[in-house]
């Protein structure tokens, strides 16, 4: 892989909103120091972490207000980036400030726009709706993962690593067999696959709570560059869920959002969300616990498929016909990278 691997005129996810305090928190997006922190109004503010005098992170200094003081030498900065105090001298260099970063609140999670902030559109901020949908219940969690977040998305757009990584839990040999198809937009790809008159993983069975056979769907939805929300769930057999009544079923979305964090590393945020026994606190902490087993048997695979890219860089990747999906996303993200190498070279 040579050059820069992620668009940069993106929202990508920066933290889970709970994780944004009073307090300063460091982040890395897409190579970019970044520090966050929740002002007195409630709103979200999002600076380079590093101050214009003499670079320490700014993390490592201190909120008051809503001004972030730098741990070093006490040069204040508001929350637009600018130095609005300098120590031992009444007049403040009009340079002094450091970068604003985009920044909204959405889903439950705080997007930050790492490219050209005139083209930050919230508009253009994936869907994840199901999140803090009341008609779902949802819980996630967030994991750093130690590999280009490319891998990530290529785990989550073929599904049939679930027969071998996951067979104790969601995985059984009809995800491996069972034939999908796939399709794409400019900005989307889509794998389907239905799997019929199944016997239910262990996972799935326990979910419906019902014995005997399921039709099982798995429908994947990209988001360039890097979200997929996967719609998820069984149904028992011959009660109509191929043909669109899901009713007698249980119906999941898996929310995922992958944000670079540098060449080799990601933060993944993860979210299983329900339509069913909504108000079952317990259940919604036993899914999320639940997932989060099975994500760390991703997670393990992922980082040794990292080094190993690393140990072998000449090495060139066959594909099968299960790649379908992550082809198309990867595509569609090389497009934008493109996109913002040839508006690159136009302003030059």
């Amino acid at each position: 892989m040579t050059g820069r691997s992620f668009p940069l005129n993106a929202w990508y996810a920066a933290a889970w909103d709970v994780e944004v305090k009073r307090a300063l928190l460091p982040r890395t997006i897409c190579g970019q120091p970044v520090v966050l922190y929740r002002k007195q109004g409630g709103e979200i503010a999002a600076l380079a972490d590093a101050c214009w005098h003499r670079l320490l992170p700014l993390s490592m200094g201190r909120l008051e207000g809503d001004t972030v003081v730098c741990g070093y030498h006490g040069l204040e900065f508001d929350d637009t980036g600018r130095c609005v105090y300098m120590p031992s001298q009444e007049t403040i260099n009009p340079s002094a400030c450091v970068r604003r970063y985009p920044v909204v609140e959405r889903h439950r999670f705080a997007w930050i726009w790492p490219g050209d902030p005139a083209l930050a559109d919230p508009a253009l901020i994936p869907d994840l709706h199901w999140n803090n949908d009341p008609a779902w219940a949802a819980d996630g969690k967030l994991i750093r993962v130690a590999c280009n977040y490319r891998l990530v998305l290529d785990n989550l757009m073929d599904l049939t690593h679930e027969t071998y990584v996951h067979g104790s839990s969601i995985g059984n040999k009809a995800v491996a067999e069972s034939p999908f198809q796939t399709t794409h937009t400019d900005r989307t790809a889509t794998v389907t696959r239905w799997m019929t008159d199944i016997d239910p993983p262990p996972f799935w069975r326990a979910q419906l709570g019902k014995p005997g056979n399921v039709d099982r769907w798995q429908i994947i939805n990209f988001e360039a560059p890097a979200t997929i929300a996967i719609d998820v769930g069984v149904a028992p057999t011959g009660t109509g869920a191929p043909e669109g009544d899901r009713s007698q079923g249980v119906n999941g979305f898996v929310l995922n959002t992958i944000t670079p964090e540098t060449e080799s590393t990601c933060l993944y945020f993860w979210a299983f969300a329900r339509n069913y026994d909504l108000t079952n606190q317990a259940r919604t902490h036993e899914l999320r616990e639940g997932v989060a087993t099975i994500f760390r048997e991703d997670e393990l695979i992922l980082e040794a498929q990292q080094k190993a890219i690393e140990d072998n860089p000449d090495h060139v990747f066959y594909n099968l016909n299960i790649d379908a999906g992550s082809m198309w996303a990867r595509r569609l993200i090389d497009r934008m990278i493109a996109q913002e190498t040839e508006l690159a070279v136009a302003a030059e």
